[in-house]
């Protein structure tokens, strides 16, 4: 089974454990034909219609009473062209597949978030993405896409073709039809060499500007009640492939950065005092190490430890005083978080509704470790972010809605008037999407 987790009689949850759902009934089309006819049932039903990943959004984003589309038989690759240096994949391939098919051929995306359970079309259609300079989102890497609408009809989508839906249909929300396959542009594979290292919070934002310059991918993570960050530089490399050794990427990965870091979540979920001490503690485990290997190797790395997430683009010159300010919340507020808070980057994109739509962007990301009560602390980061016109990630926990939206996103107007246009009946809506997008 994939991560998608279901329950008995029926209920459908999602891997953070937060959302759960009853569809009416789930349908696991084998074609594109056999998904059309299920959209057009569903409306003779009077039934709503969402498909649904690997579960992997914090929000309801996929939660529906009505038909639920499970993608695991539209999977697989369609085409590979090397001439155009593209690779056509139906929308439930994981995205882990898609990776090491493209590394056997020879072949990489340019840019990755860092996980790889998702499906294709579930991380595209919610905005997942990684940290880059220069190099985007997974869904700024979409060259063409296959999309089946709220009267069953099949429209291909590009630059070229229904350009219009294209530029909202990248990063669709669910909210335009249902995605049946992605064409990504792709590269021949390339080395990156990876340099971890702890360095102190102060010299992290006070040099920030530099690190994000210097490098192709910078990334840091911030432990709260401690000054102490573990920050990521990845860029191309010529080599030679130096992997991280089996004992050491054992140790690292699984044992610290997931049993120890599992361990630490249970004490101080069971004595939240302690949270303090193990964070300095955690953000002490890790040394410096440096490492080269092809993109999905040093991009991605297993998340066992499960979580819920909220996360927000702020505009990137904004990034250091927010993280100030929300130190500041955190040091007052008597919180005790014992997650650390992600730190990414991406430039501008012409995506509709990207986070990164327009301008170039920082991520901040706040975690609590699941089954632990995170509405305060979420609360108290989201002041934080929406002083700064944040726009939070489309499949993490947040309290925005469509009135926020249209303030933060210039085109908002076009993507609700394309929805009209493509779904007048609402078949893909949902309470999720009524919030954020209005009736």
């Amino acid at each position: 089974m994939s991560s998608t987790a279901s329950g008995r009689n029926g209920t459908w949850r999602n891997w953070g454990g937060n959302v759960a759902a009853r569809p009416a009934r789930e349908v696991a089309p084998a074609s594109v034909e056999e998904l059309s006819g299920a959209i057009r049932r569903a409306a003779e039903d009077g039934l709503k219609v969402k498909a649904v990943g690997s579960g992997h959004s914090f929000t309801a984003i996929a939660a529906t009473d009505g038909v639920l589309i499970r993608p695991q038989l539209l999977t697989g690759i369609r085409n590979i062209d090397r001439d155009a240096l593209t690779v056509t994949v139906e929308a439930g391939t994981p995205l882990k597949r898609l990776n090491m098919v493209l590394a056997r051929e020879g072949l990489s995306l340019r840019n990755m978030g860092d996980i790889m359970e998702q499906t294709v079309s579930g991380a595209t259609s919610t905005g997942t993405h990684g940290t880059g300079r220069e190099s985007a989102s997974i869904a700024a890497q979409i060259k063409g896409l296959e999309l089946v609408t709220a009267d069953g009809s099949v429209l291909a989508c590009s630059e070229k073709e229904n350009p219009e839906i294209f530029a909202a249909a990248r990063i669709g929300l669910g909210a335009l039809g249902i995605v049946t396959a992605i064409t990504f542009a792709v590269e021949p594979i390339f080395l990156l060499s990876a340099r971890e290292e702890p360095m102190p919070f102060d010299k992290v934002l006070a040099d920030f500007d530099e690190l994000w310059a210097e490098n192709e991918h910078f990334e840091f993570y911030w432990f709260p009640h401690t000054g102490n960050t573990n920050t990521k530089r990845n860029n191309r490399s010529a080599g030679p492939e130096k992997p991280v050794g089996q004992v050491a990427g054992w140790f690292e990965d699984e044992f610290l950065s997931n049993g120890v870091f599992q361990v630490a979540q249970w004490v101080g979920r069971a004595a939240p005092a302690t949270i303090p001490s193990i964070a300095r503690i955690s953000s002490k485990a890790l040394s410096a190490r440096t490492y080269t290997d092809i993109p999905y190797k040093v991009f991605t790395s297993p998340r066992r430890v499960r979580f819920v997430e909220m996360e927000y683009a702020v505009p990137r010159e904004a990034v250091v005083e927010t993280l100030r300010e929300l130190r500041a919340v955190i040091d007052r507020s008597g919180l005790r978080v014992s997650f650390p808070v992600e730190v990414r980057t991406a430039p501008a994109d012409d995506i509709t509704l990207s986070t990164a739509s327009g301008r170039d962007s920082a991520y901040i990301a706040v975690h609590m470790v699941k089954g632990t009560p995170y509405q305060r602390y979420f609360t108290a980061a989201e002041r934080v972010f929406t002083a700064h016109e944040g726009r939070p990630h489309w499949g993490k926990v947040h309290t925005r809605d469509a009135e926020y939206f249209a303030q933060v996103y210039p085109r908002f107007g076009e993507f609700t008037a394309l929805r009209d246009r493509l779904d007048p009946d609402r078949r893909f809506q949902n309470d999720y999407l009524r919030r954020v997008l209005g009736a």
